[in-house]
């Protein structure tokens, strides 16, 4: 299926009877999963009306270098810098001697000029154009700079001619700009991720809480993100600015915690959080003075997030971790049936808490596999790898149970 989820698409428009064709393409990569920005040079304009491709993308269409509306929200270089693709469709003879030439003289080919990202053109014009020696160079020169060039194709032409120079059809550029990506083993899936420590608070000014981070449940947030999923990260507090292109829920208590976690358990529950096991029994409206040598607090049991998902009538697939000091594998392997886990990862929590590595082991029922220790960034991915393989065999029978169910 074709996919670009997560993706960061800018669409761009030129002067061409072809231009009609880009709404469709554009309703085509918003299918796939991506995001989109549409620009247009001043010629496209001649062509089709912004306001389609506004309806189309949910987004403000682009059409000037110098904005000052535009530029006071997302400026020209910034919005260079939020693509993963810019995508010329059509391109014209025009467009591809300015890229060519690198000039940047609109905002469509500022862009250009100005982004780290993958940048590919579908050239539309007359079959005569598109043999032109010029234009022949031209598309040699774009080559040689790593753009891509998809197409043109062949047959009839607005003008009348027949021959080489018609835009590829929206489907067959949206499915050549999803090859340009690894769309990632969890494309299209939606992750829950818990992290971070949670606060119970003794009074407003003194809380319960722990030592956690949060740096592993956001290094696999950034994971399951760059794999494809649509990820949900509910945290605790934590110094960290989330991942790009995931949906931060910030919560400080445990109940916090749990009731954002009913609300979007997603396809995938990974509860990465450490959670307090314990809060205060009252919590004092007034700071609490410290007249006495001693203080009493009468703690009560916190709701277990993980099992209270885990065993929810539509559950999702559920990954716990189990930090522990002492006796990890035996810990974890009681935590994993006494919650009726899909997987766990094992880790000791005075080596993770705080650090930029780490290792792990996981279990599953009838399985178990070791991670050595590496940066956390490494880990996680490996982490995703499993947790979307463990995801896809567990789907498998649901499925089959599914077809026999259907024909009895």
């Amino acid at each position: 299926m074709l996919s670009l989820s997560n993706k960061q698409v800018i669409l761009g428009i030129t002067g061409g009877i072809a231009a009609y064709k880009a709404a469709e393409l554009c309703r085509l990569l918003m299918k796939a999963g991506a995001d989109v920005r549409v620009v247009m040079t001043p010629s496209a304009l001649e062509f089709i009306t912004p306001l389609t491709f506004q309806a189309l993308s949910g987004n403000r269409v682009y059409t000037d270098l110098l904005d000052e509306e535009a530029e006071a929200a997302m400026g020209h270089i910034e919005l260079a810098r939020w693509a993963d693709l810019i995508l010329v469709a059509p391109a014209s003879a025009n467009f591809i001697a300015r890229l060519a030439q690198g000039r940047a003289d609109d905002l469509l080919s500022t862009l250009c000029l100005a982004t780290p990202a993958t940048i590919a053109v579908a050239p539309a014009m007359n079959q005569g154009m598109w043999n032109n020696a010029s234009t022949q160079d031209n598309v040699s020169l774009l080559l040689d700079k790593g753009i891509q060039v998809f197409g043109p194709d062949s047959g009839e032409q607005a003008c009348g001619d027949i021959g080489p120079g018609r835009m590829l059809e929206p489907e067959d550029i949206a499915r050549e700009a999803a090859k340009l990506f690894d769309t990632g083993t969890l494309a299209g899936v939606n992750v829950t991720i818990t992290a971070g420590p949670t606060r119970e608070a003794i009074d407003p000014v003194r809380y319960i809480s722990n030592h956690s981070s949060g740096k592993m449940g956001y290094a696999l947030a950034r994971a399951a993100m760059e794999a494809g999923a649509k990820v949900i990260l509910i945290s605790g507090p934590v110094a960290l600015e989330p991942p790009p292109r995931v949906k931060l829920v910030s919560v400080e208590s445990a109940r916090q915690m749990l009731d954002a976690c009913q609300v979007v358990p997603g396809d995938i529950f990974i509860s990465v959080a450490a959670v307090a096991d314990y809060r205060p029994e009252t919590t004092a409206t007034e700071k609490i003075k410290k007249n006495d040598k001693t203080m009493t607090l009468n703690l009560v049991k916190n709701p277990d997030i993980l099992a209270s998902i885990s065993l929810s009538e539509k559950r999702p697939f559920c990954v716990g971790f189990a930090a522990e000091t002492e006796n990890l594998e035996d810990f974890a392997k009681k935590k994993l049936v006494d919650k009726k886990l899909d997987l766990i990862f094992a880790n000791n929590a005075a080596q993770t808490f705080n650090s930029e590595s780490a290792l792990a082991t996981a279990y599953w029922p009838g399985g178990e596999q070791e991670f050595p220790r590496s940066s956390k960034a490494v880990l996680t991915r490996d982490m995703i790898a499993l947790i979307a393989a463990r995801y896809r065999a567990a789907a498998k029978p649901a499925k089959k149970r599914s077809r026999k169910a259907s024909k009895q």
